[in-house]
């Protein structure tokens, strides 16, 4: 078999485990030397390809691909770049080709959430469409668990343990405040149109742990009145209350509570603000003091709190990633199947990325209490199993020792281009 050369670039918000899948991938492909040749990340996502801008990974140590196992964010550089269609920017696709061409690149490993598995896609139809040999495998990974197929995505254990117990220390503070000060605490999390993050912050609550949460899910339309009732119920029983929201909680007419009237590069309603929002809302309507937080990129890059399980699958996940290429497999994902929840058990199955791009994987309704405040059994029993375990990162002088990457590009082989 002819040796082809691989990309793998990490692509959307980044997380505390994409790393560890990157370090499966490097590590497995050099095992499979007969095959693949070098990996070369795309610095800065697929916009590293388009511009021929790539890191050669054959430079990087061993140990310092090792390193990225435990090394939150992207260690090559992410971007918010949607490719259109063929038929609408046939000029970027042409340029795929010609940097692949140049660089012997017959293996494509694109490792994010919905919208990279849409661009994971269109590479995938090269093939067929532009006659170009190439075999696209996407690699999951997204903070707020929305792909469908697979049972959860790498990023959002870690998230969720993240969330859990900063809901769980914050109540704790409130509790021994509200007396004299403080009875609100509003956290503010991710999460658009999947309620997956703010579930977490449930399991701030259990058997020993009796914490008033109140939780807004993107799933359930916001009611004030009966919101501040309820509030008001929890402070009048516990002295204080601890409100978890998602930034995509909305109003019946599907306004967002924190939309700011700006959008990303996707299209997508630039959010944030939804704790103030709230947090405001309670003051002027029951007059109790508040403090609020918005977990924005703390609860994604907390590599330090990370769940052992969130770790160990993504990088299993780069790693199958590689052995489904070597098995002649295209246009697939590696996805986690859950085979068991006591004891947690799980495998790597195999999803198609027709069944998967531009898709998203919402919260069950079963999961959500009737109230529409909480989280269900069932939704613990499925949480729970993804926080579990520790996996701390070395630590040197008392902080983290994580691994910067030196960006050594390729030589470029072809004339400039602009996106």
């Amino acid at each position: 078999m002819t040796v082809k050369n691989a990309f793998y670039a990490q692509s959307g918000g980044v997380t505390a485990v994409i790393n560890a899948s990157a370090c499966g991938v490097i590590e497995t492909a050099r095992q499979h030397g007969d095959k693949i040749g070098t990996v070369y990340a795309g610095q800065n996502g697929i916009i590293g390809a388009l511009l021929e801008n790539l890191i050669d990974t054959s430079k990087i140590s061993a140990a310092d691909v090792a390193a990225l196992r435990h090394t939150p964010s992207g260690a090559f550089g992410s971007c918010r770049y949607k490719m259109k269609s063929l038929e609408k920017n046939k000029r970027e696709y042409d340029r795929l080709i010609e940097v692949f061409k140049a660089h012997n690149i017959g293996y494509f490993f694109y490792n994010g959430g919905g919208d990279s598995a849409d661009t994971c896609l269109k590479v995938s139809q090269l093939s067929d469409a532009m006659g170009f040999p190439i075999q696209a495998i996407h690699v999951p990974k997204t903070v707020d668990n929305d792909l469908p197929i697979t049972d959860n995505c790498p990023g959002f254990g870690s998230v969720a343990k993240y969330i859990a117990v900063s809901t769980r220390e914050a109540s704790y503070d409130v509790a021994s405040m509200c007396a004299t000060s403080t009875k609100i605490f509003v956290l503010e999390v991710m999460g658009r149109h999947a309620g997956w993050i703010a579930a977490a912050g449930g399991l701030a609550t259990d058997a020993n742990n009796d914490i008033p949460v109140v939780i807004l899910f993107p799933e359930i339309e916001f009611n004030q009145e009966k919101f501040l009732a309820t509030v008001d119920a929890k402070v009048k029983q516990y002295g204080y209350c601890t409100i978890v929201v998602s930034e995509g909680c909305h109003y019946p007419d599907g306004k967002f509570l924190a939309e700011q009237g700006t959008r990303d590069s996707f299209g997508h309603a630039q959010l944030g603000g939804a704790a103030p929002v709230v947090a405001n809302m309670i003051k002027d309507a029951l007059g109790y003091k508040f403090h609020w937080a918005v977990a924005d990129y703390l609860q994604r890059a907390a590599r330090h709190l990370s769940s052992k399980s969130d770790v160990e699958q993504a990088y299993a996940l780069g790693k199958a990633a590689v052995e489904l290429a070597m098995e002649g497999k295209n246009s697939v994902m590696p996805a986690v199947i859950r085979d068991s929840n006591k004891p947690y058990a799980w495998h790597i199955g195999v999803g198609e990325l027709k069944d998967i791009a531009n898709v998203e994987k919402m919260m069950p309704m079963e999961y959500i209490t009737e109230d529409g405040y909480g989280i269900t059994e069932a939704c613990r029993e499925y949480l729970l199993p993804l926080i579990d375990g520790e996996d701390y990162p070395p630590y040197e002088n008392g902080m983290p020792k994580y691994v910067t990457l030196k960006h050594e590009l390729l030589e470029k082989k072809l004339p400039a281009f602009e996106l």
